[in-house]
């Protein structure tokens, strides 16, 4: 497609995108009497209109039914996570058994590394990527203190070349073999919060599996925003949260895959809960876990229902909008702020990096661009000025056109007002 940085090529654009019809679905912040630019739905997706009726409906029936909702509400609560396995198995590539929303992301990631990072003789070691989310970190570095290990030692970091921002494949498979029958676990996010690259999930799980250890992945910038197989690429376990590209609200649940070789197998330790037990015998109050036979029975406790009812209506609406859809709108959208930001760079002179890998394969909705010679002031500059992104220290600027509500007619306005941000 030949792009054309004018405001009659962006709404033409527009005029044939059919999945238009969803930005209307979404409410935008509004700055001085205009929405804004919204391209920070890789920290948090705008508000469903229809998020309060849900919440709304749970309220009602609370008031009306009171503990016995659990069982005569609309939407019963005893039952209420299971609405959700077949929309969120749909998001990430996953069969039923394999998928269930619970909790928070970060305490997901630790109940799965209690299950699938148990370090014995000589395989003690994790790998993950170098500048992984802090909270990434800080969760392998505490699992592996757990143990008793030292993450000096214990805990293998791939960098990206000198000279490049992100991490190429061979160096994460050179590091996987490198480590051999020492890796435990390899944990690494699957699509960059920072840069932006998307990993070769497939691969990098074959490589694992290859020297004997397992492999998960944090999927937070992941969900939601490319396609995503889990279960044919073999991915042991994962995890992500629903409240960035899925649009569930601040805080929102996460969810979680176990792959069915291992979520259909009783003998896994994990931290065991009232919700993982067999549902049949739940309310005997018997002694002795017995899990179910799915990933449901890493479930400790019962869902949390007004947080769980606006994720209904996201999952709703990527159901409705097709992820192959989504992900064709998306590489056009980014292809075009590619294109848009180049023309301004160009038009300015100036230093406008794009960080992010210009491969389809491997880059989501974000793009991450160093703004050389600029720091801060030209982020809150434009943040002023109605574009609403996302600043990483020392001078990255993060930016995702979301298809679900973002046209190319936001992208255009945007380098507008980086330009003439620039100018000034």
């Amino acid at each position: 497609m030949v792009f054309e940085n004018t405001a009659e090529f962006a709404k033409s654009r527009d005029s044939v995108d059919h999945l238009a019809k969803f930005r209307s679905e979404f409410i935008f912040p509004v700055i001085d009497g205009k929405e804004v630019i919204y391209f920070t739905g890789n920290s948090l997706g705008l508000q469903p209109r229809k998020a309060k009726d849900a919440l709304m409906v749970e309220l009602e029936d609370w008031g009306k039914w009171g503990v016995e909702g659990h069982f005569h509400a609309r939407n019963p609560w005893f039952s209420y996570h299971e609405r959700f396995t077949d929309l969120a198995a749909e998001v990430v590539g996953a069969n039923r058994k394999e998928v269930v929303l619970m909790n928070a992301l970060t305490v997901n990631l630790h109940l799965l590394m209690v299950s699938f990072f148990r370090p014995q003789g000589k395989r003690t070691k994790i790998l993950c990527e170098a500048k992984a989310f802090p909270s990434d970190q800080y969760a392998v570095e505490s699992q592996l203190r757990f143990h008793g290990l030292n993450p000096e030692e214990h805990l293998i970091e791939v960098h990206p070349r000198a000279g490049e921002h992100v991490i190429r494949l061979e160096d994460v498979v050179k590091e996987i073999k490198k480590a051999g029958d020492e890796l435990a676990l390899v944990m690494i996010g699957g699509v960059n919060y920072y840069s932006g690259q998307v990993f070769d999930m497939r691969s990098i799980a074959a490589e694992a599996h290859a020297v004997g250890a397992l492999c998960g992945f944090d999927l937070a910038h992941a969900a939601g925003n490319i396609p995503l197989q889990l279960h044919e690429w073999g991915v042991d376990f994962a995890c992500w949260c629903s409240y960035k590209y899925l649009n569930s609200g601040p805080g929102a649940i996460s969810g979680v895959f176990i792959h069915e070789r291992h979520a259909t197998n009783a003998d896994i330790p994990r931290f065991a809960g009232w919700w993982g037990h067999d549902k049949s015998e739940r309310f005997l109050m018997n002694p002795g876990f017995k899990p179910m036979p799915t990933a449901e029975s890493w479930q400790m406790s019962n869902a949390p229902v007004f947080n769980m009812a606006i994720h209904k209506v996201s999952l709703d609406l990527f159901h409705d909008a097709g992820m192959e859809n989504l992900r064709n709108k998306s590489l056009q959208l980014t292809d075009y702020l590619a294109f848009i930001i180049r023309q301004v760079a160009q038009k300015t002179n100036t230093n406008l990096e794009i960080i992010t890998p210009m491969e389809h394969a491997e880059r989501g909705c974000q793009l991450s661009v160093l703004a050389h010679g600029f720091g801060r002031k030209l982020f809150d500059a434009i943040t002023e000025k109605g574009v609403i992104a996302d600043w990483r220290e020392p001078n990255v600027i993060r930016m995702a056109p979301v298809p679900l509500y973002n046209s190319f007619e936001d992208v255009f306005r945007f380098g507008q007002i980086l330009e003439q941000t620039i100018a000034k």
